[in-house]
């Protein structure tokens, strides 16, 4: 049993009667209600919204194209991450302690790290599926098709798999020696050393970040060319229909609505992997600083479906049908 020998009355642990248990910060009733109700609601968006995403493209046969089916991937991995990974994450968010034993940390780190790692790698596939539709608008139907885009999620979900292992291989070699430095119980992270933390954020983060701003700038330069030659050059009836096959305006939105998907995903997920790149080398972060730049990552997954009911009329006129029917089931 601990004895506290120093007498302060606020000072407590994750496990009292545990020589070797973390310290835990107790916040005031009124802030941890406050952010139970918060993150709890973010935790119910992501799980309420993405579900609609899932449901609406599954029973639609309209909906099954290649960048929906990319769009339904990513939803379940949002899905998954509000339904699976963000309730204990709250948990240990608030009460700052991890009490669901060293397995269930190994469980719930590697579900994270999967289901990360495949939205990154996802958005990317998204990224050049867009590139394809703009840049080669009569070759895309024979370029990417449903059995393709379905080959290409399959791809993802493996290098997201073998991603994860290698940073569990990881963990488990340095795994003593963390235990000798932290010392404490009550704690659930992912364990890097300087060299894995840098070169997963280049390989996970960074570089496949960089190529999708890449391929849509170039997605920005071709639409931007495309509307300029329309209104310069007299175009007869054959060049007019391709061109309307060029520009057509479902590509448009379509392309510009997972654009912004994907500058929300860089915006929100860059702290985080700037913060593990640099932490190694400075050690100015803290589990405060890590917990505020986790619920940030996980924001971003409650964000999805509010960009999808603004800029995609399918999702809008499921939302409709599903308030319509919640309404009437009332009345």
């Amino acid at each position: 049993m601990r004895t506290n020998h120093s007498g302060p009355e606020n000072i407590h642990y994750c496990f009292e009667s545990s020589n070797t248990s973390c310290l835990k910060h107790v916040y005031p009733t009124t802030i941890r209600a406050s952010l139970y109700v918060l993150l709890g609601a973010t935790v119910l968006l992501t799980v309420l919204g993405n579900l609609l995403v899932i449901i609406t493209i599954s029973r639609s046969k309209q909906l099954h194209t290649p960048t929906n089916y990319l769009i339904l991937s990513l939803a379940v991995s949002d899905f998954l991450l509000g339904a699976v990974v963000m309730p204990p994450s709250l948990i240990r968010t608030l009460e700052t302690c991890w009490y669901l034993g060293d397995w269930m940390c190994k469980i719930h780190t590697s579900i994270e790290t999967l289901l990360t790692t495949g939205s990154i790698f996802l958005l990317y596939l998204i990224s050049v599926e867009r590139y394809v539709a703009v840049s080669q608008p009569l070759l895309y139907h024979a370029l990417i098709t449903n059995c393709v885009a379905k080959y290409m999620i399959l791809t993802c979900w493996v290098l997201s798999a073998l991603v994860t292992f290698g940073m569990e291989l990881n963990s488990l070699i340095i795994q003593d020696v963390y235990l000798r430095q932290l010392n404490c119980e009550g704690r659930c992270a992912v364990i890097l050393d300087k060299v894995s933390s840098i070169l997963s954020s280049l390989f996970v983060f960074f570089i496949p970040g960089l190529f999708m701003l890449g391929l849509y700038l170039k997605i920005l330069v071709i639409a931007h060319k495309q509307a300029h030659s329309i209104q310069i050059s007299i175009l007869t009836a054959e060049k007019r229909e391709k061109t309307r096959i060029i520009l057509s305006k479902m590509e448009q939105k379509s392309t510009r609505t997972l654009g912004i998907v994907t500058a929300v995903f860089l915006s929100c997920w860059s702290p985080g992997f700037i913060c593990i790149i640099i932490d190694p080398v400075t050690g100015l972060s803290t589990l405060y600083l890590y917990d505020i730049l986790i619920w940030i990552y996980y924001l971003n997954s409650a964000m999805n479906p509010i960009i999808y009911s603004f800029l995609f009329k399918w999702f809008r006129e499921s939302l409709r049908k599903a308030f319509r029917k919640i309404f009437n089931s009332f009345y």
